[in-house]
């Protein structure tokens, strides 16, 4: 069995690391790290647990673990990382923005692999140390890479997407508690959100020169999800477009390609990504839609253990959407 550590297990992002693993054939939780929870049951911070799980948060953290799942704030991994010394086995997945770029990709002699399976499987195979992809950063490379890959990228690339109150953490603030985020609609970080980087790092490494992006994130009123339209001028049919996603996607376990336009409730609470391709006139319009604390956040995390331990993907990740 393989031994997972969880540290920020209080979070949204370590609850859903926890129902995973408890149901993952291939692995034991061995502990879940709180500073603020320590000695009190997981279920103080995640009740739906109850009866499943007698874990306890716990202050102590095994170095010499299999595999650790860092789910802590931005910019708090690195600090976390400098104060604990993990054994050189073991495989650190952190789920931060701390190491996704390529000039923070090598850190204390840990080389940090970025983690979009449908991207790069190869190299995290052979990983110890992933980056795992920014929520909307995920959606959007999905929608895009198959043009990138084609050198189809050569115009200007608009993308509005719309993201759960979930995505901005367990903290409550002014823009996420009910009664602000209720029956309401709003944008943040208007053309400069950070996840724009990794996006543009990951399209660059297969298409050098591509059209600048203009991305529009919003904050929609429920909980989990992001939907995201992205669109550029085109030049070719839609029979033709469609072949080249399904090409590229061919072997890809969790991307789908839709034939029929696709809403949130069809991949919220799995971790797949549904792809839809519409064109009209010379505008090609690519939606996708995942949920956001799994194919953008912990079951991404997952499918990038699988791969490094020689499991197969989708091991304990067949996880199914509901219909209401």
């Amino acid at each position: 069995m393989i031994k997972a550590g969880i540290i920020g297990g209080s979070g949204y992002t370590g609850g859903e690391l926890i129902r995973i693993l408890l149901n993952h054939p291939a692995t034991e939780i061995d502990f879940v790290f709180s500073t603020t929870r320590a000695g009190k049951k997981v279920t103080t911070a995640h009740p739906d647990l109850l009866g499943t799980t007698d874990l306890e948060f716990t202050g102590e953290v095994n170095l010499a673990i299999d595999v650790v799942f860092l789910c802590l704030g931005h910019g708090n991994s690195t600090a976390f990382l400098k104060a604990h010394d993990f054994s050189s086995e073991t495989v650190i997945i952190d789920l931060s923005n701390d190491f996704r770029l390529h000039a923070d990709a090598d850190f204390g002699g840990k080389q940090f692999v970025y983690g979009l399976p449908e991207l790069n499987k190869s190299n995290i195979e052979n990983a110890k140390h992933i980056a795992n992809p920014g929520c909307f950063a995920t959606a959007i490379q999905l929608a895009l890479l198959p043009l990138a890959k084609a050198n189809l990228l050569e115009n200007e690339v608009h993308i509005n997407a719309v993201t759960g109150s979930t995505g901005a953490g367990v903290s409550p603030s002014a823009t996420s508690h009910f009664s602000w985020r209720n029956n309401n609609v709003s944008w943040y970080k208007p053309f400069t959100h950070q996840h724009l980087g990794e996006i543009n790092e990951s399209l660059h490494s297969l298409q050098e020169n591509t059209g600048n992006l203009f991305f529009m994130p919003n904050r929609g009123n429920f909980t989990r999800g992001i939907l995201a339209t992205s669109y550029t001028k085109f030049v070719g049919d839609l029979s033709e477009v469609k072949a080249l996603y399904q090409e590229f996607y061919k072997d890809a376990m969790f991307t789908q390609i839709s034939d029929e336009p696709i809403n949130l409730k069809q991949v919220v609470n799995t971790n797949q990504c549904h792809i839809h391709l519409h064109k009209h006139d010379d505008i090609l319009l690519i939606t996708s839609a995942i949920d956001n604390l799994l194919k953008g956040a912990s079951g991404q995390a997952v499918q990038n253990m699988n791969l490094i331990f020689g499991l197969e993907e989708n091991l304990g990740l067949n996880l199914k959407a509901g219909v209401f």
